[in-house]
């Protein structure tokens, strides 16, 4: 293998639990809430699916329908879709929907995966090109910078910088072409088989890990250097792309 592509969300990080994300929200508000009015609020959100990289929504109300559809492909389109799903839940202050948002960019509701730095740093020692492919409405950088994994990374390619989102073979392809890498010789790493999938099409390898929390998935990312250092090896295949 000469690169690897990475999924951000639920592959390299994990961001933080709703009620952690609404107990830094209210922190930088000055709004408060009694413990059960915060347990039973933060579980509301959960259900909505109103976390950006949590669980998603189980049901999507019509009016939020288009902002949903194209989530990933603009930042005005993503802020609505996941304010909208927010603001399905009374809170006490009407700002606390933004607050919620913005809190779930900062880079410190961002947690690396405990192997994270270990693999990218391994890959950058065996001279193997890393990218970054999400689909995702805001620019993740400053993540990891904070995280000091930014070094390890040679190119992003965000789906809201680019108009197309996974599992669009041209997202991949981008990448290639900004590593110089030919996908046959490219594994692509994620949790999504139907987005992250994508890759097949294009003649990537691809290899899926579990979307778990951090303290719960210790080393998934490891096997990745097994895969790129035994020559003939692609890694798992979905049974068809985009699948």
């Amino acid at each position: 293998m000469a690169a690897v592509l990475f999924d951000f969300s639920g592959t390299l990080f994990r961001v933080e639990s709703t009620d952690a994300w609404l107990r830094a929200a209210l922190a930088g508000t000055g709004v408060t809430l009694s413990a059960a009015e915060l347990t039973e609020t933060a579980r509301a959100l959960e259900t909505s699916g109103a976390l950006p990289g949590g669980a998603p929504p189980p049901r999507v109300p019509e009016e939020l329908a288009d902002a949903w559809e194209a989530r990933d492909l603009g930042s005005e389109q993503h802020r609505t879709a996941y304010t909208g799903l927010s603001r399905q839940v009374p809170l006490p202050d009407p700002g606390l929907h933004d607050a919620l948002y913005d809190r779930h960019m900062a880079p410190g509701a961002w947690r690396p995966y405990p192997d994270a730095a270990e693999v990218l740093s391994a890959l950058r020692g065996d001279g193997i090109a890393v990218g970054v492919v999400s689909n995702i409405g805001w620019d993740l950088r400053p993540v990891f910078r904070a995280h000091g994994l930014d070094r390890y990374v040679d190119t992003y390619v965000l789906s809201y910088e680019h108009g197309i989102r996974k599992p669009d073979p041209r997202l991949f392809a981008t990448a290639c072409a900004a590593l110089g890498a030919e996908p046959g010789r490219t594994l692509m790493v994620g949790d999504s088989r139907p987005a992250d999938g994508g890759a097949a099409a294009l003649g990537c390898g691809v290899h899926f890990v579990d979307h778990l929390p951090v303290t719960e998935r210790p080393a998934g990312l490891l096997p990745v250097l097994d895969l790129v250092r035994r020559p003939g090896v692609r890694g798992e295949r979905p049974l068809r792309p985009g699948t």
